[in-house]
């Protein structure tokens, strides 16, 4: 008995099916009209055939009349294409059906939107019409790489002795440092629940639990501003956690998963093998690369040049160093050949970015150039050249102030002369973890000590460096996975300690009691013999993101809001019935109307 729909896929048929009768089912794809003889690129989900219909067969009107994106079902014969028309880019290409009879399952409205083809489409209108722009081909196979990326993410970690768990999605409002989206209960009058910002405490309960090895693609809350980078809303990520353990087996277990994923789908491109990702401490990273995120792809180092310029002639310099600022310097490669334009562009650009802009110096054939060379003197800037390795024809760009604004702009600016002169090697995965977090940090609007990163950590030293150090000079046993200048994973030896949990939250500012009404399940668990324990959780969007050559983040998402965090296709968020509100226990308060 012939299936109703289909006997074959649309990327199913090859030459060893010539002189079959066939039947397909899918979408029209395209038309061509070649004057008598209708070519029609067939799809569906498993690729595309080329279906013919000519004056002889009775499908050639109605293929004719159908708009594309209609769903018909086709039966005909397979015959081979003639050499010259052979396709090598389908896997059907050697071959066409021709049609015998059509059968219209669903005909096209006229589209909002093409599919055929990837040209650039407004993106409200690919939002809301989500469902037609998921037809699209690179979009399409993005997703579905995204769900073959996260299957062998279960593979390798049930291969590394995880089990995976499912934490509640209906829990208690977290310190994770991001809002809450609170959900209100309505057996319980002006109470409400929050949607996990992660799993943190639940996985560590795991661990006080006896469970050991604990892993979960876990689906996460945070009512955060949306950026290309991170969608808004709820976000996706590989959450583990593990007894026992120190730092370094957490870094030598899941090198193999995280590098393992990557090679599976970098096609071809290079990934840094399991065992040999760089560790660089925190305070390292800020100062050659500018950030804790650094893209190693990139070969410029950053570098710290204030002693130069203790006394210098070049007086800006010279009272920045003496006021505790610090000067930091980037290097501009083989740039002899490059006009003043170009340094004086990078300057500008960094004026639109907010600083007081980038100092530069020129070389050509050894002679310096500019006014940081001129009054700094030739001598004195060749020495500083020799200690930095640099050549006859190197540039050399200038980021001076304080400190925390020098290596933010020092940073940004490594970036640009990197894409500027072409030195990031783009078919390259170079990942590196990032190490010896500080614990603390300062606040500068709230003139407090805040964390810095995961308030559940272990500090270095433990409660002897919470009582006995200066706050901001305790390192934590925390860690960060980068790779390409994203930060793809987090993670920490968790604080299992009772006394030094407590100590820690007070150096903050918050009580014993506090700690306790805050975080009471995980503070009592700890009262009846937690193990060590650590872990982390890596960004399953980022990866993707990365490995499918995305820059945004709604490429490789089935159905994600817009910038202002709304579902255009389905409306969310819309308003509740008055109903619905008396049932929670709830009122809507209308914010205040600007004045004027």
């Amino acid at each position: 008995m012939v299936h109703p729909y289909r006997s074959h896929n649309c990327g199913a048929l090859t030459k060893g099916d010539v002189g079959q009768t066939v039947r397909l089912s899918g979408w029209v794809h395209r038309k061509r009209d070649h004057g008598g003889v209708l070519f029609v690129d067939l799809r569906d989900h498993y690729g595309i055939t080329q279906i013919v219909a000519d004056e002889d067969s009775p499908a050639l009107a109605l293929l004719d009349a159908l708009r594309v994106e209609s769903v018909v079902t086709i039966d005909g014969e397979v015959k081979a294409r003639s050499e010259a028309t052979v396709n090598p880019n389908l896997a059907t290409g050697e071959i066409e059906v021709f049609a015998r009879s059509v059968e219209v399952q669903s005909r096209a409205e006229e589209l909002p939107m093409p599919v055929a083809g990837e040209q650039e489409y407004p993106e409200d209108i690919r939002l809301k019409y989500r469902f037609l722009d998921l037809r699209r081909e690179t979009l399409h196979k993005n997703i579905v790489t995204r769900t073959k990326i996260i299957s062998d993410m279960r593979r390798r970690m049930e291969g590394a002795g995880f089990t995976e768990y499912s934490t509640p999605i209906l829990t208690a409002s977290s310190p994770e440092g991001a809002r809450d989206f609170l959900v209100p209960s309505r057996i319980h009058a002006g109470k409400f629940y929050a949607l996990p910002q992660a799993p943190q405490q639940y996985k560590q309960l795991l661990m006080v639990a006896g469970f050991d090895r604990y892993f979960q693609i876990a689906p996460c809350f945070r009512d955060e501003d949306p950026r290309a980078d991170r969608l808004p809303g709820e976000f996706y990520q590989l959450d583990l956690e593990m007894s026992f353990v120190t730092q370094e087996e957490i870094w030598e277990t899941m090198e193999p998963v995280i590098a393992g994923v990557f090679e599976t789908f970098a096609e071809g491109r290079h990934v840094t093998p399991s065992g040999s990702f760089p560790r660089i401490p925190y305070a390292e990273s800020m100062l050659k690369y500018g950030t804790d995120k650094p893209d190693l792809r990139n070969p410029l180092i950053i570098s710290d040049v204030g002693r130069h310029f203790e006394q210098s002639g070049f007086g800006l310099f010279e009272k920045i160093v003496g006021s505790g600022g610090v000067v930091r310097v980037i290097p501009a490669p083989n740039t002899a050949d490059k006009s003043r334009k170009f340094f004086d562009d990078m300057n500008n650009w960094a004026r639109s970015e907010g600083f007081a802009g980038l100092g530069y110096v020129t070389r050509k054939g050894g002679e310096f150039g500019g006014p940081i060379a001129k009054n700094h003197g030739p001598e004195r800037m060749e020495e500083l050249y020799n200690e930095l390795g640099l050549g006859p024809d190197d540039g050399l760009f200038f980021a001076a102030g304080k400190e925390t604004d020098a290596a933010k702009l020092a940073g940004a600016a490594r970036i640009r002369v990197g894409e500027e002169l072409d030195l990031i090697a783009k078919d390259r995965f170079e990942l590196a973890w990032i190490v010896d977090f500080p614990f603390y940090e300062w606040d500068e609007d709230e003139k407090k000590v805040e964390f810095s990163h995961n308030p559940f950590s272990m500090p270095q030293g433990g409660i002897e460096a919470l009582e006995e150090h200066d706050p901001l000079t305790i390192k934590a046993y925390q860690y960060d996975l980068v790779c390409n200048g994203y930060e793809i994973a987090s993670g920490s030896i968790r604080n299992h300690m009772p006394d030094t949990m407590v100590k820690a939250f007070e150096l903050v500012g918050l009580s014993k009691q506090d700690v306790e009404d805050r975080f009471g399940g995980l503070y009592r668990a700890f009262q009846y013999g937690a193990p060590p324990h650590g872990g982390m959780a890596a960004g399953v969007d980022r990866i993707v993101m990365l490995l499918c050559g995305a820059v945004n983040l709604r490429e490789i998402t089935l159905f994600p809001m817009n910038q202002r965090a709304e579902d255009l296709l389905m409306g969310a968020p819309s308003p509740a019935e008055l109903r619905q509100l008396r049932e929670l226990h709830l009122r809507i308060v209308e914010p205040p109307k600007p004045q004027g």
